[in-house]
């Protein structure tokens, strides 16, 4: 029988967790329950433990913190990964782990959006940050994803196993999903229930300093997993910028035939060509970027030939 972890990443969620366990205990009573405990003030952690969970904590604070010391340490062939707030039913949980174990997808994405998150959410500014931040990863990746930062996601064991983790907050929700699109896994999602926290539980997100995070987290990530895309608009900025201080330097000279703003002129050429120079560092790092890619597809080869000794010698 397929193994299966669920892990729950916690802060201060006494008031539900032990509904959690128990709601995913009916759903999936062959799997695991994780719960790894971020430096509660509460009972969080006892609470679960009573649940029947397995316990951890992880001292260093911040979600992107949790879930690498949880992909680190557990072993498993499906990981399904839900919040410790009881914003999502577990009657979607089997459904999600089938797709995994049956279908061989390395993703699955329980997609709120298309569901009740948009009248259930009573959180200011979230439902415009959520379809912002899909839009912007749908058009620089390519992708046709619906719910780029739910919580509610199942794994692969290959994809927990090679996700580098850079992110330490609430941004890793949609590193996961960017990671998945760039490197071509398979992902797919489903519609989830969704419902809000229940009067008492607060919620930790922060609308603007963690979407601002998560904004900060496209840039980057487009960056280092798109380099010439980025570094193409950079230059055409600052090429357009340099045009723009040009544009009445060259005016004048057509009427006159004098060039009184030699600043100006000077300024104009020295961004020019440090916009040439930028579409420059994007040809190179595009370059390193690919080498990059084909060391994750052997990386990738290894991996899968490992799981299949490794699932032989178990059988």
């Amino acid at each position: 029988m397929s193994k299966i972890a669920v892990l729950i990443p916690c802060y201060n969620e006494s008031q539900t967790i032990a509904k959690v366990i128990n709601d995913y205990k009916t759903a999936l009573p062959e799997a695991d329950i994780y719960v790894y405990d971020n430096n509660s003030t509460d009972r969080t952690a006892e609470i679960a433990k009573t649940s029947g969970a397995i316990v951890r904590c992880e001292h260093k604070q911040g979600k992107g913190n949790v879930i690498r010391t949880m992909f680190r340490e557990i072993e498993a062939d499906c990981y399904l990964m839900i919040d410790g707030d009881d914003t999502y039913p577990a009657e979607n949980a089997r459904e999600m782990c089938n797709k995994v174990l049956d279908e061989g997808y390395d993703m699955v994405i329980g997609d709120r959006l298309s569901s009740t998150y948009f009248t259930e959410n009573k959180r200011r500014f979230h439902n415009t940050g959520n379809v912002l931040v899909r839009k912007l990863v749908n058009s620089f990746w390519g992708g046709n994803i619906t719910d780029i930062m739910t919580g509610y996601r199942a794994f692969s064991r290959i994809f927990v196993k090679s996700f580098p983790v850079l992110s330490k907050g609430f941004e890793i929700e949609t590193e996961m999903t960017i990671h998945s699109l760039d490197k071509n896994l398979t992902l797919t999602s489903i519609p989830v229930g969704y419902r809000d926290r229940p009067d008492g539980s607060i919620s930790k997100l922060n609308t603007f300093s963690d979407g601002f995070k998560v904004l900060r987290t496209i840039a980057r990530l487009l960056k280092d997993y798109k380099p010439l895309q980025f570094f193409s608009i950079l230059s055409t900025i600052i090429f357009f910028i340099a045009l723009l201080l040009l544009f009445p330097v060259l005016i004048e000279y057509y009427k006159t035939g004098l060039v009184p703003r030699f600043p100006t002129f000077i300024a104009s050429c020295f961004l020019a060509l440090f916009a040439l120079q930028t579409f420059a560092c994007g040809l190179i790092l595009d370059t390193q970027n690919q080498k990059s890619r084909q060391s994750f597809e052997i990386q990738m080869n290894i991996l899968e030939s490992f799981n299949l000794k490794h699932s032989e010698i178990e059988k």
